[in-house]
C-alpha cells in the first residue's frame, strides 16, 4: 500500500555515510591517517534536522555563504514499526517501504565528524512524495539509481553496491537505540557527487520507486 511521506515518514531522518563500496574503497588510504586509524566497523551515522525536510518539486535554496552544493541521491527505507535490537533475519518485518531521497550538502572534508553546517540547512533533505510499500519492490538491494542535473545523468549506481544491505543496517543500529515506525534510514549516496548551481533541475531516478524533481535557486530568489 502506498502512503503519503507526510504520513508514514515524519520521524527522523537518520543518514548512513560511507556505504557505497565505491565511495569506502576510495577513503580506505584516508582512514589509515590519525584520527581514524583503521576504517569504521559500525555504520557512520548522522541526522538530518527536521528544518532540512523538502519535498518534490520545491526548491532547494543555495545559501549565500557557501561556495559549492552537491546533491545525494539515495534510497530511503521508511520503518513501519518499532525496531529495538532487531536481529538481521527479522529486519525486514519492521520495514513500510520506500522513498527516493536527495541528500543534499556541502563538500566534506572529513567523515570523522559530519559538519552540522553542511548537512542541515533549511530544505537540505528531499524526499519523494508516496512511500512505495515493501511489498512492492521485489528486491531493494537491486536497484538503478541516477542523478540527473538539467536532463543529464551525472551520476548513476545500484543499491547493489551497499556496504551494509538494510538488514544489517536495521540490526546495527537498533542494537542501541531504538527505530520508531516514521524513522527513515537514508541508507548512503555513491562516489562521484557532483556541485550544482543556482537554477539547475536536479532529478533522482530510482527503479521503481519513480523521480524526485528539485530546482536549485539562489537565496535571495
Amino acid at each position: 500500500m502506498r502512503r503519503a511521506v507526510s504520513e508514514a515518514a515524519a520521524g527522523t531522518l537518520f543518514g548512513v555515510a560511507l556505504n557505497y563500496q565505491g565511495l569506502l574503497h576510495s577513503r580506505l588510504e584516508e582512514f589509515q591517517q590519525p584520527p581514524y586509524q583503521k576504517p569504521p566497523v559500525k555504520p557512520v551515522l548522522f541526522i538530518k534536522t527536521p528544518n532540512t525536510r523538502n519535498g518534490n518539486g520545491d526548491p532547494v535554496v543555495f545559501p549565500a555563504t557557501i561556495e559549492r552544493l552537491q546533491p545525494g541521491p539515495a534510497l530511503g527505507v521508511v520503518i513501519g514499526r518499532d525496531a529495538s535490537r532487531v536481529g538481521e533475519q527479522d529486519a525486514m518485518a519492521h520495514v513500510a517501504g520506500y522513498v527516493i531521497v536527495n541528500e543534499f550538502s556541502q563538500p566534506e572534508d572529513s567523515y570523522y565528524r559530519p559538519a552540522v553546517k553542511a548537512k542541515c540547512r533549511d530544505g537540505f533533505c528531499p524526499l519523494s512524495s508516496e512511500v512505495i510499500g515493501r511489498d512492492e519492490i521485489a528486491d531493494p538491494h537491486a536497484l538503478p539509481i541516477r542523478l540527473l542535473v538539467n536532463g543529464e545523468v551525472r551520476q548513476q549506481n545500484s543499491t547493489a553496491n551497499l556496504v551494509r544491505r538494510i538488514p544489517k543496517l536495521i540490526a546495527e543500529i537498533s542494537e542501541f537505540m531504538t527505530l520508531h515506525a516514521g524513522d527513515v534510514l537514508i541508507t548512503g549516496t555513491p562516489e562521484g557527487r557532483v556541485d550544482v548551481k543556482p537554477g539547475d533541475d536536479v532529478v533522482v531516478e530510482i527503479e521503481g520507486l519513480g523521480r524526485l524533481c528539485n530546482t536549485v535557486v539562489a537565496e535571495d530568489a
